[in-house]
């Protein structure tokens, strides 16, 4: 249901007054997070009562009206800190990596290695009454592409970025295996300085105005690979390792199509970032410098895909190419009517005049 339209109070799915079935164990863990020190919004408190009901009909102007996108994911504030973070409840015997993997990539010295793009866990909180079950506390991230990316350096700092994490994982022998667009964050600190609220992030964090934001090349931020339930770390020994095909977030891998024979996993993730530029970026005027090395990582044939360290080859070989104006142009939808190309043409130009007389680098590396 769209937050503009009211809600049917003859259907409780409709009814934000009362918690959804997968909201509930977050209420009933609310005091056990509490102690532990993470602090739920006012929804997930005992004796919560919605605070427009029986007042006002615009639920959806009102904090504690919004739902939970994914019933296992909900935002806390760190109590000791203030600081927004991320709970994610994730079961050992479904995703029986996911708390290995991820702690590999936040402890030291890995945790600090200038090409680490992993989200970086706070706390693993083990459930009293499950064995099973955990809570993995991270970051509050934000889509990696929410603001849109505006310049083609600000592409190209990404994909950077992109390539330099995969990486470092594959040098540390872990394929992400689902390292589709969904699974890419930023860091939205640098560029939200005041942040925003965590269930929308279009509104300040106390819900009564619309949240700013500066552009990346005005302040650099961090990409982040999330989500390794699917992930797998491999032995040195074991390498190249060859393993029946788990099929994650995006379904046009040509590995998921039958027989579904034993793939090395490391050429899926590349297909995965290639198509991801692929699908993302070159629907777009340009970016066209991208085509041919996208092109040759998705291929269907995963033998003849490049490896991460050729597309890293490749990729500098193309940003030293690139001149210090192109690198400043804007990246143009191709959807865009023309009224609003030309108005986006002129904001571009006298925001790019600002970058150039504050000596701001057209690729902002943070």
């Amino acid at each position: 249901m769209a937050d503009n339209q009211l809600p049917t109070t003859t259907d409780p799915k409709q009814d934000r007054t009362q918690l959804r079935p997968g909201e509930v164990f977050w209420r009933d863990h609310q005091q056990w997070l509490q102690e532990r020190g993470y602090m739920l919004r006012p929804r997930y408190r005992p004796g919560w009562v919605a605070s427009w009901k029986d007042k006002d009909p615009m639920y959806w102007n009102y904090e504690d009206s919004k739902w939970l996108k994914a019933d296992h994911v909900i935002d806390a504030t760190r109590i000791s800190d203030g600081e927004l973070v991320v709970l994610k409840r994730v079961s050992h015997a479904e995703h029986p990596y996911e708390k290995e993997i991820s702690l590999f990539f936040s402890q030291e010295p890995i945790a600090s290695h200038p090409h680490n793009h992993c989200v970086p866990i706070y706390d693993v909180l083990d459930l009293p009454e499950d064995d099973d079950y955990f809570i993995l506390v991270m970051p509050l991230l934000r889509e990696y592409d929410n603001p849109r990316i505006k310049s083609i350096g600000e592409a190209v700092e990404f994909f950077r970025q992109l390539f330099e994490g995969l990486q470092f994982m594959h040098h540390c022998c872990v394929a992400h295996r689902d390292c589709m667009n969904l699974n890419i964050m930023m860091d939205p600190k640098p560029l939200f300085p005041q942040m925003f609220h965590p269930r929308d992030d279009r509104r300040t964090l106390d819900f009564k105005g619309t949240a700013k934001y500066y552009t990346r090349t005005a302040r650099p931020t961090k990409y982040f690979f999330i989500d390794f339930g699917l992930s797998r770390k491999y032995h040195p020994g074991d390498m190249p390792p060859v393993e029946p095909v788990i099929f994650g977030g995006d379904k046009t891998v040509p590995e998921f199509t039958e027989p579904y024979d034993p793939v090395n996993p490391f050429p899926t993730d590349i297909y995965y970032v290639g198509n991801l530029i692929r699908e993302d970026f070159l629907q777009t005027t340009g970016l066209e410098f991208m085509g041919p090395l996208v092109a040759d990582m998705v291929q269907d044939d995963p033998s003849e895909r490049p490896n991460i360290d050729e597309v890293i080859r490749r990729f500098e070989q193309i940003r030293r190419s690139l001149s210090w104006w192109t690198l400043r142009s804007r990246i143009v939808e191709n959807d865009e009517a023309r009224g609003d190309r030309v108005a986006r043409a002129v904001h571009h130009f006298i925001r790019t005049l600002v970058h150039v007389v504050r000596f701001r680098n057209p690729v902002p590396t943070p």
